[in-house]
C-alpha cells in the first residue's frame, strides 16, 4: 500500500508540473506546481503585455528550445516579461513560492550546471530588446534580452558600433556578463568593459541601476551571471571607424596541422596582433572536401581594408591550402562569413547535445594541436554519432583587451592570447554515446592545457562546459574568490543566481 501510495504521489506530481492551470486536474496539484490560484496571483502582478507559457504552448517550445539538450534547465513555466518590472515581480513571486528560476535569451548557455534547475521557471528575456542611442551618442541604452544582430544592425544604421559576441543569435549580454569576446575588442576592450551602467533585479527581488560607484560593479563585469537578471545596459558606443573588412579563407588537410598552427603563431606576433587583424579556425569532418579526415577550415579577417594584407596570409597560401576563397564587405558580413549569422548551424537550436571545453593558451603548441587533430580524427571515426563535433581557434586583437587593468573587473584573464574550445556534438542517443562525448571534449581540452605547462587552467566561462571550478572560471588569486563570494553573501546570500557558472 505505501508503494502503490507513493507511485501515484509520484504520478500526480509528473502530471501536475507539465500542466496549464485551466487543466481538469489542476485542482489536485500540490501548492507550488502552479495551480489556478498561483496563476492568476502572478499574472495580477505582470504588466498587460507580458506572457505566460506552459508545456505543450507553441510559445513555450520557443522559448525553451536551447542550442544544446545536454543538462538543459528543467522549466515549468516560461514568464516573458515586457517591462523590467515584470522581472523583479516574477523573482519576488518565485521567491514568495520557494520557486527556483533562471533568466534565458539566446538560449546558448550550454554549461550543465544549467541543469541543477528543476521545476523551475524560465524569465524568457525576449522583449526587452530596444536599443536606445543617447542624444550625445556616446552611449546607447540596450535591453536586456537584445541579441547582437539586433545590437548590431541597429547601431550601424545609426553610424555607430560597439563590441559585442561575433554570433548573432547569442545576447549581448549572455556573453557580457561573462567579459565577452567579439570582433571589436581590440579597439575596445571586452563587451563588459564598455558597460557604463546596468538596470538589474537582485536576488530579492528589487530593481536598482549599478555603477561603477557600488561595491556591485566589479562583479557584474565578468561573473555577472551570479548576481541578478540585468534588465537593460548603457554602453559606450563608436562613431564608425571603418566600414571595410575582408577575409580570405582556407582550407588545409590533416597532413598540414604543424605548418598552419605555426603559421597562426606567425600571425598574432606572440600575442600582440595588429587592432585590425583577426583569424578564426575550425577543425571539423566535412566528407565533401576530404574523405580521409577532418579538415582545417581558416579565416583571416581584416579591418579597414578590401582585401587581407598579404602579410598576414603569405604563410597560409604557402602551405598549399585545398581551397581559397576571398571577399570584402562590411562589419555587417562578418558572421555570415565566419558561418555565425542566423541561418548558420551554430544558430540552430535542435535536440543536439552541444558541449564545450574551452581553454586559454598563450600560442598554439605545434605538436599538441598535432595530438589534438589526430584524436579528434580517431575519436569521430570510432564514433559515427559524433562526427558533428568541431574545434574552434579564436585569435582575437587583445590591445583593447589588455588595456584595461586586469584587478579592476571580474573578468580575471585579460592575459591570454588565443581561446581552443572543442564543441563535442551528438544527437538524442544513450549514455553511452554522451559519455564518449564528453570524455573527448576533456581529453582534448587536457592536451592542449598540458602543453602549456602550466599548473593552472584557464577557461572563457561563457563558454564552460560544467566542471570547472570557481578558479578556473574567475581567477586563481584568493582576493579574487574572497571578494566575489563576499559580494554574494552580501547581494545574493540564498544563492537564488546559482545555475550558470555558479562561484558558489
Amino acid at each position: 500500500m505505501e508503494v502503490l501510495t507513493a507511485l501515484t504521489a509520484w504520478a500526480i506530481g509528473s502530471v501536475c508540473r507539465s500542466i496549464p492551470p485551466d487543466h481538469w486536474l489542476a485542482p489536485v496539484c500540490p501548492a507550488g506546481h502552479f495551480g489556478r490560484a498561483d496563476l492568476s496571483d502572478l499574472t495580477a502582478r505582470l504588466s498587460s503585455n507580458a506572457a505566460i507559457y506552459y508545456p505543450g504552448s507553441e510559445g513555450f517550445e520557443k522559448a525553451t528550445m536551447r542550442f544544446s539538450s545536454f543538462h538543459s534547465p528543467g522549466v515549468n513555466v516560461v514568464v516573458v516579461p515586457s517591462v523590467a518590472a515584470d522581472v523583479a515581480e516574477t523573482v519576488i513571486y518565485a521567491n514568495e513560492k520557494d520557486m527556483p528560476f533562471v533568466a534565458i535569451t539566446g538560449g546558448h548557455g550550454a554549461i550543465t550546471t544549467m541543469g541543477r534547475l528543476e521545476n523551475g521557471i524560465q524569465i524568457w528575456m525576449d522583449m526587452l530588446s530596444s536599443v536606445e542611442i543617447a542624444e550625445d551618442g556616446a552611449t546607447a541604452k540596450i535591453g536586456g534580452g537584445a541579441l547582437s544582430k539586433t545590437v548590431i544592425e541597429s547601431l550601424w544604421s545609426a553610424g555607430k558600433q560597439t563590441v559585442t559576441g561575433c554570433c548573432e543569435c547569442t545576447s549581448l549580454l549572455g556573453p557580457g556578463l561573462g567579459g565577452g569576446h567579439g570582433w571589436l575588442q581590440g579597439r575596445y576592450g571586452l563587451i563588459s568593459d564598455q558597460f557604463q551602467s546596468v538596470e538589474i533585479v537582485l536576488a530579492d527581488g528589487s530593481l536598482r541601476t549599478v555603477d561603477e560607484s557600488s561595491d556591485l560593479w566589479w562583479a557584474i563585469q565578468g561573473a555577472g551571471h551570479n548576481f541578478g537578471i540585468v534588465t537593460s545596459v548603457t554602453m559606450k558606443v563608436y562613431d564608425i571607424k571603418h566600414r571595410d573588412w575582408a577575409y580570405e579563407m582556407f582550407v588545409f588537410t590533416g597532413d598540414q596541422v604543424e605548418g598552419l598552427y605555426g603559421s597562426f603563431n606567425g600571425i598574432l606576433n606572440g600575442g600582440s596582433p595588429p587592432v585590425d587583424i583577426i583569424t578564426y579556425g575550425l577543425l571539423l569532418n566535412e566528407p565533401s572536401i576530404s574523405t580521409t579526415g577532418p579538415v582545417t577550415m581558416v579565416w583571416v579577417f581584416q579591418e579597414g581594408s578590401t582585401s587581407v594584407d598579404s602579410a598576414y596570409t603569405k604563410a597560409l597560401h604557402a602551405l598549399g591550402p585545398t581551397a581559397v576563397d576571398a571577399g570584402n564587405g562590411n562589419y555587417l558580413d562578418l558572421a555570415r562569413w565566419g558561418g555565425m549569422s542566423i541561418a548558420d548551424m551554430p544558430c540552430q537550436k535542435s535536440d543536439f547535445a552541444s558541449t564545450r571545453f574551452p581553454v586559454d593558451v598563450q600560442s598554439y603548441d605545434v605538436q599538441a594541436m598535432r595530438k589534438v587533430y589526430d584524436r579528434f580524427a580517431s575519436a569521430t571515426k570510432e564514433t559515427p554519432a559524433l562526427n558533428g563535433s568541431f574545434l574552434m581557434a579564436e585569435g582575437y586583437s587583445l590591445r583593447g583587451v589588455k588595456a584595461v587593468p586586469s584587478d579592476s573587473t571580474a573578468f580575471a584573464f585579460r592575459d591570454a592570447n588565443f581561446l581552443i574550445a572543442p564543441v563535442i556534438r551528438w544527437p538524442p542517443s544513450g549514455p553511452e554515446v554522451a559519455q564518449k562525448g564528453v570524455d573527448l571534449g576533456k581529453e582534448l581540452r587536457q592536451i592542449v592545457h598540458e602543453a602549456t605547462g602550466e599548473p593552472e587552467l584557464h577557461t572563457y566561462v561563457n563558454y564552460a562546459f560544467g566542471d570547472e571550478t570557481p578558479q578556473n572560471c574567475y581567477g586563481y588569486e584568493q582576493w579574487r574568490q574572497d571578494r566575489l563570494r563576499d559580494l554574494k553573501q552580501k547581494y545574493d546570500p540564498q544563492n537564488k543566481f546559482r545555475f550558470y557558472a555558479p562561484i558558489a
